[in-house]
């Protein structure tokens, strides 16, 4: 046996991830430490509760780009570990850290939803070690969330929000040096750019109208350069009304059909337009009233673009229908010349 100073021929080598790199398994040496996570194999893996996965990761004083795709499914529940497979009934309110500072917010609704979470960090925020975490946090656990948020949420989000959630992936590399974006998405692309998160896809390739039977969604800070990250957004919300042929063929079906008959009344007189009756800034607290004006069925809500805090939309109740986010569109600050730069 040789040494050289305090190591050994004995003492393993951790040979972090080398960036870009996609990190798939729980049982690879780069992810150093867990928290309250059971490592999987074909998944990074499953939190037990609120904890964090700890990469080392050779950056070489660049800065990187992060990907976290989170899924929750029927074993995604408190106490999986323990055989408790009793559902989750309400949807999760998680906080997406990493190196201590909150990133994003990620809504989960359902067995199959399915969430992305994208930020940047820079040469400062990454460790001579090289060490990256990766917090999920529930929405009542924690440093810098405001409690108005908390108060507003309670009894409309599931406690423990964090359990059995998967970890399926995680990207790491370098933020490529322009992003094209166009300047509208529809609804569920909002969502698959990470832009708001009102429940997780199914379906992350699913296009067309993002339907938010949570009456409420997040607006997330984005990547720059990206969509949204820049100027003022203008997201388009509409209504509709419940599928007739979901309903089972009882007094449930004949309530559904009235409440139909109900809502297409309301859009004829265009009175179906939805509301926004709250923005909480997650750190900061209540924005003050919404600014949304109303075209017809449609309701615009008139956004900054958010920096360092996600902020909550919270909906009025919809008398006979669920709410919709129809699309989004990005605008330039006024005076900046697209040519410029």
């Amino acid at each position: 046996m040789t040494s050289s100073g305090s190591a050994t021929d004995l003492d393993q080598v951790i040979l972090p991830a080398i960036p870009p790199v996609h990190l798939t398994n729980g049982r690879i040496a780069p992810l150093q430490v867990t928290d309250r996570l059971r490592r999987g194999s074909q998944i990074v893996g499953r939190f037990e509760t609120s904890g964090l996965a700890g990469f080392k990761v050779s950056a070489q004083g660049r800065p990187l780009r992060v990907l976290v795709s989170l899924s929750a499914d029927e074993r995604s529940v408190s106490g999986w570990y323990e055989g408790n497979t009793e559902p989750a009934t309400l949807p999760r309110l998680i906080q997406i850290r990493s190196q201590g500072l909150l990133r994003q917010c990620v809504l989960l609704r359902g067995k199959r939803a399915h969430a992305r979470v994208a930020f940047d960090l820079t040469p400062e925020e990454i460790p001579d070690d090289g060490l990256i975490c990766v917090e999920a946090l529930d929405i009542t656990e924690g440093d810098g969330v405001c409690d108005e948020v908390r108060r507003a949420v309670s009894g409309r989000v599931a406690p423990d929000g964090v359990a059995g959630v998967r970890l399926d992936k995680v990207v790491f590399e370098e933020p490529p040096p322009v992003d094209y974006d166009p300047d509208t998405l529809d609804g569920s692309r909002c969502e698959v750019y990470s832009l708001i998160s009102a429940g997780g896809l199914a379906n992350v390739n699913r296009q067309g109208v993002r339907v938010l039977r949570s009456g409420m969604f997040v607006v997330n800070p984005v990547l720059k350069d990206r969509f949204g990250s820049s100027g003022r957004i203008t997201l388009r919300l509409g209504t509709r009304a419940e599928a007739v042929s979901m309903i089972p063929a009882t007094w449930r079906r004949l309530n559904s059909e009235l409440r139909w008959l109900r809502h297409a009344t309301r859009k004829m007189l265009h009175a179906a337009a939805p509301s926004v009756e709250r923005i909480i800034s997650i750190r900061d607290g209540d924005l003050g009233a919404p600014a949304q004006t109303v075209h017809g069925n449609i309701t615009e809500l008139h956004l900054d673009s958010p920096a360092g805090s996600p902020l909550l939309v919270i909906l009025a109740p919809c008398p006979d229908s669920v709410p919709t986010l129809e699309s989004g569109a990005a605008h330039q600050d006024q005076g900046s010349d697209p040519a410029d730069g």
